[in-house]
């Protein structure tokens, strides 16, 4: 049907599942899976597809079931699972005195209360005879736990892994990539957000990886961080922080994915506190039209580029249909239609001190008594200089003047962030005429 083929072409599962673990793939195909939108038959091909190269091998045979009714499973799962098992019962021996250590009430208190990881070892090889092999053994059977789908165990035994490892290790950052992964498909968005944290500072602080390769890992940590930011309590103050005012990952967006800014764009609508970086947003979207466009950012783009009031009611039904089958922002529907049409609202009232409420109804894509309700309550909750003439059906803007203090507040909202950014430009720039100098000098 032409709905199903207009939202195949709004959805992002292929471009967003290219930076994601497989496992966190999952959750999104389980979704399309209830949207009608792909066959449901090509989305069991990539779950089974997906369960490949993993150890969750029951789940695997259950999709093949649903797949193909009727067949036979497969010698190559049956034995797959045959050896997912002997794994286990080794791995479950080769571990159980380290895990034993751990569960020691003495060993746990010396982890929370040491931050310094190299003395914890110390001490816990002295103790407890534990060796650095040890340490290579816990980081395996938590990847172990995390392919058979046992979230749970793989974070707390990444969490040790973590506490202990040293940063130079080359398993360090793979440890903490498996922790975020672990908390995220447990849905502990607290621990996740730490996880998240913890993963970006160590990205940032890396001074031996490549250009080439912080971007990777940072087009990865913005595609992770989708779940834990529209999830989190704070996540649409955060990814608006991240995402836009923090050049490299600004940079990372523009270059390597897009399609971000449609996430980008649903939080600083929803975000009321953060009304402006509006501008500094819409800049941004126009830089990268050329490249990526959505009925969400053109929703800004109409209403704010060109004032084009009917196509950006057009862009909002077409963002109604968008963001109910995005599985990031479903959550954030009511609110982005909400907001959407309070900015629709106050930019008309921007440009007309009279307004028909016929007219604002159709504006807003509502019936002429929810529009009158609506602009209602706005006024009362929003303390607005207007007034209602039900008996005409007109609103009656005021002309009050913002005051100076008013402007010069809002004008310093964003000036800590500009200049952090300004400072890293210069730095960047320092950087790079020192390099072109030592060229030179070698030519």
């Amino acid at each position: 049907s032409k709905y199903r083929v207009k939202m195949a072409q709004f959805d992002l599962t292929s471009k967003v599942g290219c930076y994601l673990d497989r496992h966190l793939v999952f959750p999104l195909l389980e979704f399309l899976s209830e949207r009608d939108i792909f066959d449901e038959r090509d989305l069991h091909k990539g779950k089974l597809e997906l369960l490949s190269n993993t150890n969750m091998v029951d789940f695997a045979m259950d999709v093949h079931k649903t797949l193909y009714p009727g067949e036979e499973i497969p010698s190559s799962l049956r034995d797959k699972r045959n050896n997912v098992v002997s794994l286990l019962k080794s791995y479950t021996v080769k571990t159980e005195p380290i895990v034993h250590i751990f569960e020691q009430d003495e060993v746990r208190k010396q982890i929370e209360t040491t931050r310094d990881g190299k003395q914890l070892f110390e001490y816990l090889e002295k103790n407890h005879n534990f060796k650095l092999e040890d340490l290579d053994t816990l980081y395996d059977y938590a990847k172990f736990q995390y392919e058979c789908g046992n979230y749970s165990g793989a974070a707390e035994y990444l969490y040790f892994h973590r506490v202990l490892v040293q940063p130079d290790d080359k398993r360090a950052m793979d440890s903490l990539w498996g922790k975020l992964a672990s908390e995220i498909l447990m849905q502990d968005w607290d621990t996740a957000w730490e996880d998240l944290h913890r993963l970006q500072e160590s990205i940032d602080s890396n001074t031996i990886a490549s250009p080439l390769q912080l971007l990777q890992q940072r087009t990865w940590l913005i595609h992770w961080s989708l779940f834990v930011f529209f999830n989190h309590a704070k996540g649409r103050d955060e990814i608006i922080d991240l995402f836009l005012y923090q050049p490299p990952y600004l940079n990372t967006i523009q270059t390597m994915c897009p399609w971000v800014l449609r996430y980008l764009t649903t939080a600083v609508i929803t975000n009321k506190r953060r009304r402006q970086v509006l501008k500094d947003l819409v800049r941004v979207i126009q830089q990268e039209a050329y490249t990526y466009r959505d009925p969400v950012t053109e929703f800004l783009e109409c209403l704010y580029v060109h004032f084009d009031f009917d196509k950006a009611q057009e862009k909002l039904r077409e963002c109604e249909l968008v963001l109910s089958n995005d599985f990031f922002l479903i959550a954030c529907l009511d609110d982005f239609i909400e907001n959407a049409r309070l900015f629709i609202f106050e930019t008309f009232c921007r440009i007309h001190q009279c307004i028909s409420i016929d007219m604002l109804a159709d504006k807003l894509n509502m019936s002429v008594d929810e529009a009158e309700r609506w602009i209602v309550n706005l006024i009362r909750n929003a303390r607005l200089d207007a007034k209602i003439d039900s008996k005409m059906g007109h609103v009656m803007m005021g002309t009050q003047a913002v005051s100076s203090y008013e402007q010069v507040i809002e004008k310093t909202k964003s000036l800590g962030l500009r200049t952090q950014m300004l400072s890293t430009n210069v730095e960047t720039n320092k950087k790079i005429q020192k390099q072109l100098f030592w060229q030179l000098e070698l030519f």
